[in-house]
C-alpha cells in the first residue's frame, strides 16, 4: 500500500507499510512461533492473509483545526492535528463519509476540542462500515452543548450519506486519553448497524466491540467453527464474547452454548441476533473470570477472546483445574497469550494459526485449541 503521509513522515501508525506484505506475515507467523516456542506440541497452520488496503471497517478519527477547516486523524508528535481522512486502510464506504463528516463539522458548527488549551467540544468522530456498506457514526464531544446542531444538521447527513444508519452522540468530558465516556445519545431510529458476516447478521450497538477487519474476523470464525466440529462439544462457553461473533457461529441444534460479556450493549446486540436467528443461545452481563469462578463445573469447550492483557492466572488457573475438554483461544496479544497458557500445564496447544486482522504492524490475532492432557 503505498501512502504519501507515511512517506513525508505525518504518519507512522503502519510502521511495517516498506516491508513487503509476504515478508510481514512471515515475521508475525515466526515472532508468534518464538513467543509459544515453550510449547513444541503446537502444529501452526499457514496464516490467513488480509487484503493490503481498505480492510478497516472502522475509522477513530481525532478532529482538530477549527470548525471552519477541520482537521480529521491523528495528533501529531507536535501536538497538532493530522488530516489522514483520505488514509488507505479504511474500506471504501468509510473513505467516502470522511469528507462529507468534515464538511458536517463545520456546517454543524463544531468546534474541535483543542488538547493544549482544553477547550473545545468535538473530539472525535468514530465511523463504522458494515459489509453492505452501512454506516454508524458517532460524535464523542464533551458535553451535550453541540447535540442540538447536530441533531438539526442530521437530515442533511442523511442525505449525503445514504447509508448511514445509526448516528450518536458519545459523552467524555474528561482530559484523558480514553476515547469514549459511559453515556450515549443515540439520534436516529436504528440503534444497531448489522454486520452480515457467513449468513449471520450480528447486530453492533454504539458502544459495542467488533473487529476492526470483517475479512479477517470472517475468516477467524469460519475457522473457529471448523476446529469445534471436529470436538464435537456437547456444551460450549463463549468468553468476553463480544456481540456473539464466536458464540453465534458455534450454535447448532443440540450443543448447549452460553456467552458472557461485560458490556450490557454488547449483549443486547447478541441477544436481538440470536432471537433474529432462532439460535439458541444464552448471553449473559458478567465479569468473565467471575462468573466461571462461581460455576461448580465447566463445559466440554470453553472459547475465550479476552483484550490484550489476556485472561489472567486466575481464570487461567481455575480452566487448568477444571473438568474442560478443551479452550479455544482467540488471542491478540501473543504474549499475554504465553503467560496464560504457561499457567495451563494441565491443557495442552495442540494447533494454531495467526489470522493478519492489522496488517502493516507488528500486531496478530493468533487462534490456538488445546485439548486436555490424560491426568494420571
Amino acid at each position: 500500500m503505498d501512502c504519501h503521509h507515511y512517506d513525508a513522515g505525518r504518519c507512522r501508525s503502519c510502521r511495517w507499510l516498506p516491508t513487503p506484505y509476504a515478508d510481514q506475515l512471515r515475521a508475525k507467523q515466526e515472532t508468534c512461533a518464538a513467543t509459544l516456542a515453550a510449547h513444541p506440541s503446537i502444529v501452526w497452520d499457514e496464516p490467513v492473509a488480509s487484503a493490503a488496503s481498505g480492510f478497516r471497517n472502522k475509522a477513530k478519527m481525532v478532529v482538530s483545526g477549527t470548525a471552519a477547516e477541520p482537521r480529521l486523524g491523528i495528533l501529531g508528535a507536535d501536538g497538532l492535528g493530522v488530516d489522514i481522512r483520505d488514509c488507505g486502510l479504511h474500506e471504501s464506504a468509510v473513505q467516502r463519509a470522511l469528507p462529507v463528516l468534515a464538511e458536517f463539522v463545520t456546517r454543524a458548527a463544531l468546534t474541535p476540542y483543542d488538547v493544549a488549551a482544553r477547550r473545545g467540544e468535538l473530539k472525535l468522530v468514530l465511523v463504522t462500515a458494515s459489509p453492505d456498506e452501512e454506516l454508524m457514526v458517532r460524535f464523542v464531544t464533551r458535553s451535550q452543548e453541540p447535540v442540538t446542531r447536530i441533531r438539526k444538521h442530521l437530515p442533511w447527513l442523511a442525505e449525503r450519506l445514504p447509508g448511514l444508519v445509526v448516528a450518536s452522540v458519545n459523552l467524555q468530558p474528561e482530559h484523558k486519553a480514553v476515547v469514549e465516556g459511559t453515556h450515549e445519545i443515540v439520534l436516529t431510529e436504528e440503534s444497531a448497524l448489522t454486520m452480515r458476516i457467513d449468513g449471520l447478521d450480528l447486530l453492533l450497538r454504539p458502544q459495542s466491540f467488533f473487529q476492526t477487519n470483517t475479512g479477517i474476523a470472517t475468516a477467524l470464525y469460519r475457522e473457529a467453527a471448523g476446529w469445534v466440529d471436529g470436538l464435537d462439544p456437547g456444551a460450549v462457553w463463549d468468553l468476553y464474547c463480544g456481540v456473539g461473533g464466536f458464540a453465534l457461529h458455534l450454535a447448532e441444534d443440540g450443543r448447549r452454548v452460553t456467552g458472557i460479556e461485560s458490556s450490557a450493549e454488547a449483549v443486547a446486540s447478541a441477544q436481538e441476533t440470536a432471537r433474529r436467528c432462532g439460535a439458541a443461545v444464552e448471553f449473559e452481563v458478567a465479569d468473565a473470570t467471575a462468573w466461571a469462578l462461581a460455576r461448580p463445573t465447566a463445559p466440554d469447550l470453553v472459547v475465550v477472546n479476552p483484550p490484550r492483557r489476556g485472561i489472567g492466572p486466575e481464570l487461567a488457573g481455575w480452566l487448568d483445574g477444571s473438568d474442560a475438554g478443551a479452550v479455544l483461544y482467540s488471542s491478540c496479544n501473543p504474549e499475554s497469550l504465553a503467560r496464560d497458557l504457561a499457567v495451563m500445564p494441565g491443557l495442552e496447544p495442540v494447533r494454531a494459526r495467526v489470522f493478519d486482522m492489522f496488517p502493516h504492524t507488528a500486531h496478530a490475532e493468533v487462534l490456538v485449541l488445546l485439548r486436555r492432557r490424560l491426568r494420571p
